[in-house]
């Protein structure tokens, strides 16, 4: 099962950038405008204190959303996974530590005076020695793509389907500890494991769509129904459900991705996935921003437009935020410097999704 994975993610993966696979991207992309959506959503109508139509979008969305993004994360870890340590944990944590330090000190520098207002520096202090235990606002997911990304490496010799069913149960357990990594953990390395060791049948499946589009189209059909109805009856979340929708959605992302990648249409998706981590490091600026700025001054009075627009200039603001440091000279912004290596630097490979 590895083994066929390895060969389906190696053989897609050969390359330059230019060889990167296009329904991941999609896939990616679509991923990342609804991660967006649902901090914008959720936050325009705290703030409020009402909902809107959007609510009900991210809602539907709610079962797969993040299952689909961990999913593609591990979609080409078997093509790294055997690499020597040090280089492994140079890719695959220090990657990820360097952006949530920096970010985790961005973040708290913006919100630092408001949250000194309530309890004094002090405790600001304290709160920021704390994000390095739990993960601080909208950064826990790149604080647990490497512990993920370990925990696979270290039991790589332990029989895949094991593995599978003691997250799959951990998933089912729905743990609330309270702590962020532990529970979060529990509830998503079924889907980051999923896509590790069934890549083949991922890349199957979006050959299958591809080639058959009204077969996949009426497949994505029936699956829209059936989660939006499990939404709706209140159901999503329960033991086995909850897991069914999260592999369901995940493939009917994939599906998606593919159909639009096959059309060569919405490309801002593809553009979006391609700069995922870009936009998810910074989209919480203009999202504040513009949420604050909506709401005070009142000019539109429809929560789900709100909402929409916030979520419209959550990710387009990132982006630009992205391009003025590029211009700026920046770069280490988004781009880890050199001095942050640990390990040489190596042709890596074109396709490492969440990246």
């Amino acid at each position: 099962m590895t083994t066929n994975g390895t060969q389906a993610a190696t053989d897609r993966s050969a390359g330059n950038a230019a060889a990167r696979v296009d329904w991941v991207d999609y896939a990616k992309g679509i991923c990342i405008v609804m991660v967006v959506m649902m901090h914008s959503v959720l936050g325009v109508e705290k703030a409020a204190e009402q909902t809107g139509f959007m609510h009900y979008v991210v809602m539907f969305a709610k079962p797969f959303r993040m299952p689909d993004f961990f999913l593609i994360s591990g979609l080409f870890l078997s093509v790294v996974i055997d690499r020597d340590w040090r280089t492994y944990l140079d890719r695959k944590v220090m990657h990820f530590a360097y952006f949530y330090v920096l970010w985790v000190t961005i973040q708290f520098g913006f919100k630092a005076p408001s949250l000194a207002a309530e309890a004094g520096w002090a405790a600001v202090g304290l709160q920021y020695l704390e994000a390095f235990i739990e993960p601080f606002g909208t950064l826990w997911f790149i604080y647990l793509l490497p512990i993920f990304f370990v925990v696979t490496k270290l039991t790589r010799n332990i029989h895949p389907l094991a593995i599978w069913l003691v997250a799959a149960a951990l998933e089912g357990a729905h743990v609330v500890t309270g702590w962020t990594v532990i529970d979060e953990f529990c509830a998503r390395f079924v889907y980051f494991f999923t896509g590790y060791v069934l890549a083949a049948y991922v890349f199957a499946l979006s050959d299958r769509a591809r080639a058959r589009p009204a077969f996949a189209l009426l497949g994505l059909g029936l699956w829209a129904l059936v989660n939006g109805s499990l939404v709706a009856l209140d159901v999503s979340e329960w033991p086995a459900v909850s897991l069914a929708l999260g592999l369901a959605g995940a493939c009917a992302i994939i599906v998606t991705g593919t159909l639009l990648a096959r059309a060569h249409w919405l490309g801002f998706l593809r553009f979006c996935g391609e700069h995922s981590i870009v936009i998810y490091l910074a989209f919480f600026l203009p999202m504040a921003v513009t949420r604050t700025l909506l709401l005070r001054f009142d000019v539109i009075h429809d929560i789900g437009l709100v909402s929409l627009i916030v979520t419209a200039i959550g990710v387009a603001g990132a982006l630009l935020i992205w391009r003025l440091a590029l211009a700026a000279r920046a770069n280490f912004l988004f781009e880890r410097p050199d001095a942050f290596w640990i390990a040489p630097k190596k042709a890596a490979p074109a396709l490492q999704a969440a990246e």
